[in-house]
């Protein structure tokens, strides 16, 4: 899956789904059943079970929101790797549970593993993937376009926000630069930078006369330049602390 649904609204309907799944399978699965757990032990263990996995859920939720606003980006690694975390957790905290002076469980952190984790496992990650894509379909759709307007009526440009690789100062004006399919064009609209920045503040000041589009940063080509797409623009001594942290 390459796109995430950050909302943790919906991730904690996922995880109440979740749980509910789980207490259903520790209840009447009852998969370390020895036959002298009576039923009052066996409900709290169904809803020790499912309160852990909704927990764990929540801090996945909490976690993969912060790293998809970081980076601004996803990917089926971090998918992978945040169904592992969610399994490695949820297998921590419930052997941490079975342990417990509550269930005095007797197997070892591996038998655990293997006699009730992978099971679990098997049956909760078909439906938290499942659940994670139709998330995903409940993204309002975004509208990308872009339209920055100067002092005159005819100056006017609409792109989308992608596209946008640099805004620079020139005199009276700024000069916009953009990718039109793959031709890097530019346009003077009569208006200040500071306007431009107020205006769309994903935009990252890095010299007193230009704004670029983090996005398309490419590398540092010295101390002093930066490669854009297409494009190379000089960097400030007051502006590189705050380039470097992006």
């Amino acid at each position: 899956m390459k796109k995430l649904n950050p909302s943790i609204k919906h991730h904690l309907l996922i995880g109440i789904f979740l749980s509910i799944w789980l207490f259903i399978f520790a209840f009447f699965i009852r998969p370390f059943d020895d036959g002298t757990i009576s039923f009052k032990v066996w409900i709290l263990i169904s809803v020790g079970f499912s309160f852990i996995a909704f927990l764990c859920y929540g801090v996945l939720a909490l976690l993969q929101k912060k790293i998809y606003h970081k980076l601004s980006k996803w990917n089926i690694g971090f998918e992978i790797g945040s169904l592992i975390f969610f399994q490695l957790l949820f297998w921590i905290f419930t052997f941490c549970f079975y342990k417990s002076p509550v269930l005095h469980g007797g197997y070892d952190f591996f038998t655990f593993l293997r006699k009730i984790i992978l099971k679990s496992a098997l049956i909760s990650t078909p439906i938290i993937v499942l659940a994670r894509i139709y998330a995903v379909t409940l993204i309002p759709a975004k509208n990308d376009n872009i339209i920055i307007r100067g002092e005159n009526k005819l100056d006017i440009l609409k792109i989308r926000k992608e596209d946008l690789i640099c805004v620079s100062n020139s005199q009276n004006y700024v000069e916009i630069f953009f990718i039109d399919g793959s031709e890097l064009k530019t346009k003077l609209i009569r208006s200040t930078l500071k306007k431009i920045q107020n205006d769309f503040d994903f935009l990252v000041q890095i010299h007193r006369s230009h704004l670029i589009n983090p996005s398309h940063f490419k590398a540092w080509k010295n101390q002093e330049t930066i490669s854009l797409t297409q494009i190379e623009l000089p960097v400030s001594k007051n502006y590189r602390e705050h380039l470097l942290t992006l």
